[in-house]
């Protein structure tokens, strides 16, 4: 399940929804730009941290 890129962007992409959401919805200021910011690395990062999961 691992080897499909669809899968991995995916769950990156779910994630990085879910951090959007709930900062857009509860927070403010600099806060949630943070939260932006982090939300744009798990969307990012997490596709090519299960890739390289994959090839081991």
């Amino acid at each position: 399940m691992l080897h499909n890129p669809i899968f991995r962007w995916g769950v990156g992409l779910s994630g990085a929804l879910v951090v959007v959401a709930v900062a857009h919805l509860f927070l403010s200021g600099t806060v949630q730009l943070v939260a932006y910011g982090i939300a744009v690395f798990d969307g990012l990062m997490t596709p090519l941290v299960l890739k390289r999961a994959a090839r081991e």
